[in-house]
């Protein structure tokens, strides 16, 4: 979508393609409000794209914080229902360490049942059995209803939605400046990142979910909001070394949670405050991805000779109390706040803190005041009950829709696009003999799946088509299936030159995320994919991240 199909005015104005933004447009949507969704750059940008894709059953926060643990368990149990394709159910272990407080179990286990958690003590020797990949030195464990989710077609299927109930979407449309007349914000001012050109577009209320970037937004009205960013840093191993989401059973600290997630696994997190001018930039450290791993260890010694693909960090959105200028009064809940009550600005309110597996119920405090702020009754929520795309009661034969009638049996990529879109891969065509043909042989992407991301799913360059397919994702990281992928982006949007810049950009990006843990053979990887990408196709690195892959990492 471009400029020129938004309408005049909208009801509301959602800024922020994150998950929470792109519920919040849902929610609206389907409450029959008109609705355009604003994202910068393109959805899961942000932290919603920077996770542990934890399904999280809030056992984590039960000693500590029992309002999010019994939100979290409450929506846990919600999106199993109406996110099943995008959940895989593993279970999840509470395991203690002999260097842990083996006391601390009876703490844990009692506040996660006064918030509706079911956590259950279990031998050692079961969660063992149950978990092959755990410490075999583990002295205490406890069973509970922990997943995973898929953060990537969580929030694209909630986008879909929004567009199905009438909602307009703009990606890479970044907001300059908030439209104010008297007080009150009025509307938006948008600029296309990729023309530069910008216009104005109007509403009678605008939805801040941009994260730690709604600060900047707020202050565009003149609003001083507190936001601390958190920054916390993960690591991708490269194949999943568990089934079972496994946790340090102890108060949060770095690295205690090992997840498993489609073909990989992943440990995380580290938590350090960063100044908020750093927040576009996340470079993970040598030590941080030194801590990750000796901690990591400890729950999962196999750790230690698996090949890591790729370090990542995102940034929690964290806001201090009004009066806490010191920010050592930090929330970590919903925070939904009318800037009219708060402010004296008409026309505008925020969502922030919470989780990503609260992102549904902060969507729903959003909505609920925009309807009291517009004047709208007896429109309720919806969404707790209405299954989002792809995980819809599948029709007979979903999913076998318009392949090949002489086909019995589904392929491995086409069992593996079911995997990804749920009921939606029915869609997806494959009528011509290369449409089966494998672009991602890592992730069991096709020619099909791919022509399908760009018609259906607004998606229009490699790093989207990442997000969409989880193309370039696998053990290559893009070695092998980013020239497959971008010759068909070519064709299917007609722009030769773009194509090479985009390649350029994805292929850079897949290093960034090397280049931390650039040594033994992801650093032969990175070798190969540099030789192959400028020899083959003339692209360049940054030169200070090949100078910084060949000094940081020469010692290991």
């Amino acid at each position: 979508m471009n400029m020129n199909h938004c309408k005049e005015h909208y009801d509301v104005i959602v800024i922020g393609a994150g998950a929470t933004g792109a519920g919040t447009a849902r929610d609206c949507a389907m409450r029959g409000l008109s609705v355009l969704l604003v994202e910068r750059f393109d959805f899961t940008a942000g932290a919603t794209g920077r996770n542990h894709g934890l399904l999280h059953s809030g056992a984590r926060y039960a000693v500590t914080d029992q309002e999010s643990a019994s939100e979290c368990i409450k929506e846990n149990m919600i999106l199993r229902r109406i996110a099943r394709h995008c959940v895989e159910e593993t279970g999840g272990l509470f395991v203690t360490l002999p260097e842990d407080d083996l006391g601390y179990q009876k703490k844990f286990v009692e506040s996660c049942l006064q918030a509706g958690i079911n956590a259950e003590v279990i031998d050692p020797a079961i969660a063992i059995a149950m978990e092959p990949a755990v410490n075999k030195d583990i002295i205490g464990a406890v069973r509970v209803p922990d997943g995973a989710i898929d953060p990537f077609r969580l929030t694209t299927a909630n986008v879909m939605d929004a567009r199905n109930h009438g909602a307009d979407i703009l990606t890479y449309h970044e907001v300059t400046d908030l439209l104010m007349e008297s007080g009150h914000v009025s509307g938006v001012e948008l600029r296309e990142q990729r023309t530069g050109q910008k216009f104005k577009v109007r509403s009678s209320l605008v939805i801040n979910a941009g994260g730690i970037w709604g600060q900047r937004i707020c202050s565009m009205a003149g609003i001083k909001m507190n936001m601390f960013p958190a920054k916390g840093a993960l690591l991708i191993f490269g194949h999943r070394v568990n089934n079972v989401v496994i946790n340090r059973c102890r108060k949060p600290a770095d690295a205690d949670i090992l997840v498993p997630g489609d073909t990989i696994s992943l440990i995380g997190t580290t938590s350090s405050r960063i100044p908020i001018d750093q927040v576009d930039r996340m470079d993970v450290t040598g030590e941080e991805v030194d801590v990750l791993l000796r901690e990591g260890i400890k729950i999962a010694p196999c750790l230690a000779y698996t090949r890591i693909l790729r370090a990542y960090a995102g940034v929690r959105p964290l806001i201090a109390s009004d009066d806490d200028p010191s920010g050592r009064s930090i929330s970590r809940g919903i925070v939904c706040m009318d800037h009219a009550v708060r402010d004296g600005v008409e026309g505008m309110i925020t969502i922030s803190g919470g989780k990503l597996m609260t992102y549904r119920l902060m969507a729903e405090w959003a909505s609920d005041m925009a309807c009291r702020k517009l004047g709208i009754e007896g429109r309720l929520c919806r969404t707790a009950e209405i299954p989002l795309p792809g995980s819809e009661t599948p029709e007979p034969e979903s999913g076998v829709r318009k392949r090949k009638s002489h086909i019995i049996e589904l392929s491995t990529d086409q069992k593996a696009a079911q995997g990804r879109h749920g009921t939606m891969s029915a869609e997806i065509s494959y009528n011509a003999d290369e449409d089966d043909a494998l672009v991602c042989e890592c992730e069991q992407v096709s020619v099909g799946e791919i022509k399908y991301a760009i018609k259906k799913l607004h998606a229009d360059s490699l790093i989207n088509l990442r997000r969409r397919t989880r193309m370039g994702m696998g053990t290559c990281q893009g070695g092998l299936c980013a020239c497959r992928a971008a010759a068909i982006l070519r064709d299917e949007t007609g722009n030769p030159p773009a194509a090479l810049e985009d390649l350029a950009s994805f292929i850079n990006e897949r290093w960034k995320g090397m280049m931390p843990v650039a040594w033994g053979q992801t650093l032969v990887e990175a070798q190969f994919m540099a030789w192959l990408y400028r020899g083959v196709c003339g692209l360049q690195p940054h030169e200070e991240a090949c100078e910084c892959v060949t000094n940081e990492n020469a010692d290991r």
